[in-house]
């Protein structure tokens, strides 16, 4: 009996599957996997939906729902041990009752800590890297249902080839985490020109713990967020802190997005609405609860990460772009700092980097807008997030990855056969249709 309709967040991904199975123990996962071999099916896991690329569509999905909490808490070495199923929004709250916090993180918390591994989601932080930099150990289940360990000590190129996976050399189950005392943190958001902000990028990157900035097309007009390490008493979060976070960013937005689809002439205004609605909040809380913020208004996205001194050049050809192109877009673009990496597959591998995504609200076309920025992008050495929109191919890839062919060749000893690529996926890594994967090379 079929299944029904599985759609991601922004509905831009939508199948059937064949089946969909929970299992409730690392043992159950090994078993799913040898019967799906025995099957000739391929399977993937599937968590809160939050990519925007067809990462999931295939025969079998396997979600983590019932493998989720803490394992294990170690406080005097900093190490916690969680299951890969637990969402970072229920982590976090697990953490703090230990007195424990990841350093960073990004904002959407409601994906599997598995799944913002596997992807390479982040945050913001010049002193910090991608969420994959926080394992410290992982554990998997390979395609022959085999559960093998990894960390830099233990088959250290699995484990860089684990810490961004996408999902392609097994179902991770378990995660190993280093963290920090839980700490509070001073968070302010208000609003500047784009020129002032893109005039001191380097001091506001080096001065605050997490700096971010959205900048509204059409206007010169910026969003900016500092947040930083504090000692200060948590504050109950004001009503004008939650009037901004719920009404302006969320209910109002939406309003105005309905707007811009239904007369797209009108994004300009909107945009400048928008900007001008900005209002200056501060606010001091524990860190868990203040970097996430509530993403009401559904979007698709496309976010490329790109050497981080190339951020302000990179900004102002966007803003030509959408000017002489006369893109309608409302939608901010969201701009971001991480440090660079030695992961194989993350986007901030061997450089400091700054990621920037595009957005268009869920119904209009986003196409033209998107391919336009993307050859930005492109011109600038961007590498795409992997959970984003991108038109990327394995031949692409491979020159932007230096350790790209050590991944695919990881990636066929764990998976010779392909049981964990879908279509995607053999597109990304240059495995064709019935091709095992062990006998790809990369291009």
């Amino acid at each position: 009996m079929s299944q029904k309709e599985w759609s991601n967040w922004s509905g831009s991904v939508r199948f059937r599957p064949k089946r969909v199975l929970y299992p409730a123990s690392v043992e159950d996962v090994a078993r799913i996997i040898r019967e799906a071999a025995d099957e000739g099916k391929q399977i993937r896991v599937v968590g809160s939906g939050h990519s925007f690329t067809p990462l999931v569509p295939t025969d079998i999905l396997l979600s983590l729902d019932r493998l989720r909490g803490l394992e294990a808490v170690d406080k005097e070495r900093r190490l916690v041990t969680v299951r890969a199923g637990t969402k970072l929004k229920e982590l976090g709250k697990l953490l703090h009752g230990h007195g424990l916090a990841q350093e960073n993180l990004g904002d959407i918390n409601a994906q599997s800590i598995a799944g913002a591994i596997s992807t390479g989601t982040h945050g913001t932080g010049m002193n910090f890297g991608i969420l994959s930099t926080q394992a410290a150990a992982l554990t998997l289940v390979n395609a022959r249902g085999e559960v093998v360990e990894c960390s830099p000590d233990r088959n250290p190129e699995l484990f860089k080839a684990a810490q961004v996976s996408l999902g392609a050399l097994g179902v991770i189950v378990r995660v190993t985490l280093r963290v920090l005392p839980r700490y509070r943190l001073h968070y302010r958001s208000g609003r500047m020109s784009l020129t002032e902000c893109l005039n001191h990028l380097d001091r506001y990157r080096r001065e605050h713990r997490h700096f971010e900035f959205y900048w509204f097309p059409h206007t010169d007009q910026v969003q900016v967020k500092f947040m930083d390490e504090t000692d200060r008493a948590a504050t109950a979060g004001g009503l004008w802190s939650r009037f901004s976070k719920w009404f302006l960013e969320n209910g109002a937005f939406w309003l105005l997005s309905e707007t811009a689809r239904r007369f797209p002439r009108l994004c300009p205004s909107i945009s400048r609405l928008s900007a001008r609605g900005v209002p200056a909040v501060e606010e001091v809380g524990d860190s868990h609860r203040l970097f996430a913020t509530p993403r009401l208004v559904r979007f698709n996205e496309m976010e490329y990460a790109l050497p981080a001194e190339k951020l302000a050049e990179v900004v102002r050809e966007i803003r030509e772009t959408i000017q002489r192109r006369r893109f309608a877009v409302h939608f901010p673009i969201e701009c971001r700092y991480v440090k660079g990496d030695d992961i194989w597959l993350s986007p901030a591998y061997g450089r400091d980097t700054a990621f920037v995504a595009v957005h268009m609200y869920r119904g209009m076309p986003h196409e033209a807008y998107f391919s336009a920025v993307e050859a930005i992008f492109r011109r600038h050495g961007g590498r795409p997030h992997w959970g984003k929109m991108h038109s990327l191919t394995a031949e692409e890839l491979s020159r932007l990855y230096p350790r790209w062919n050590d991944f695919c060749r990881i990636r066929g000893e764990q998976d010779p056969e392909g049981r964990f690529l879908n279509s995607h996926l053999r597109t990304l890594f240059g495995v064709p249709s019935g091709q095992a994967a062990e006998s790809a090379t990369a291009r």
